[in-house]
């Protein structure tokens, strides 16, 4: 992986910022910090500054692991063109649709965990979210969560900064939802910011030249092709496409459609 922000790399995100480009980023750990309540997750005023100005110059999304309503509600007066929710699940589209197995899953959940001190159960519409970030035995926590989810039968599991994510196993994930907003706005290229397992699925992506993949924070497992040191640093990467988008002629505006 290599420094996104390093001046050895300030080509390659010219050449992206100056292309019909598709801005896409995820919440919790990249627009805004993580913390030990996820219900108090927001994004720092110059996040949300910066932000508003680049929704102006590039077309941009935001695919968070939240439903939906809830990182519409975070995001609320930015003017982000489309919010995707469930890990790309939500909106569903298409006519398979699966049969909503949440609340069942729930109540399975909540009764082998009730005993779990610091562990929350989220129930998100298309999926689970286990949270174990306040627990005191984060190693207990997670196997007794594990050994949980392998009673419900056929899911797809994806690990997270202490939470486990539970989806049916056809739920369309991140990089799914990505290239359908892609084609939808018929954009040449696209750049996804995003910091945790779940956002491996863009990561994963084989498209050269078509897609500038960026992890918070530098893994060797990872997928992504660059990174930003740590959360805080998004700011410095909204700044820098701000003024890419500032410097050329040709993208004044950059997209039709707002």
């Amino acid at each position: 992986m290599r420094n996104i922000l390093s001046r050895a790399n300030q080509e390659v995100l010219q050449q992206f910022a100056w292309s019909k480009v598709l801005l896409a980023f995820d919440y919790d750990g990249t627009l805004a910090p993580i913390v030990s309540n996820p219900d108090e997750a927001i994004m720092r005023h110059t996040t949300r500054r910066l932000l508003k100005e680049l929704v102006n110059l590039y077309p941009c999304m935001v695919i968070s692991g939240r439903a939906q309503l809830d990182a519409m509600r975070r995001l609320n007066g930015i003017g982000v063109h489309q919010i995707v929710g469930n890990h790309g699940a939500e909106p569903w589209h298409g006519t398979n649709r699966p049969v909503n197995k949440s609340d069942r899953w729930h109540r399975l959940l909540g009764e082998r965990l009730s005993g779990l001190r610091g562990v929350k159960i989220e129930d998100k519409g298309f999926s689970i979210a286990i949270h174990y970030r306040q627990s005191r035995e984060k190693k207990l926590a997670r196997s007794a969560i594990l050994e949980a989810v392998s009673t419900l039968g056929e899911v797809r599991l994806i690990g997270g900064n202490q939470v486990v994510n539970i989806l049916p196993l056809d739920a369309p994930h991140k990089g799914i939802a990505l290239e359908r907003e892609r084609a939808l706005l018929k954009c040449d290229t696209a750049i996804y910011v995003g910091d945790d397992e779940t956002d491996e699925d863009v990561f994963a992506l084989d498209q050269p030249g078509q897609l500038l993949t960026i992890r918070v924070g530098q893994r060797r497992s990872s997928a992504a092709a660059y990174f930003i040191e740590s959360q805080r640093r998004i700011d410095d990467l909204l700044r820098v496409l701000l003024k890419l988008r500032q410097e050329t002629d040709i993208a004044q505006p950059a997209w039709e459609g707002r």
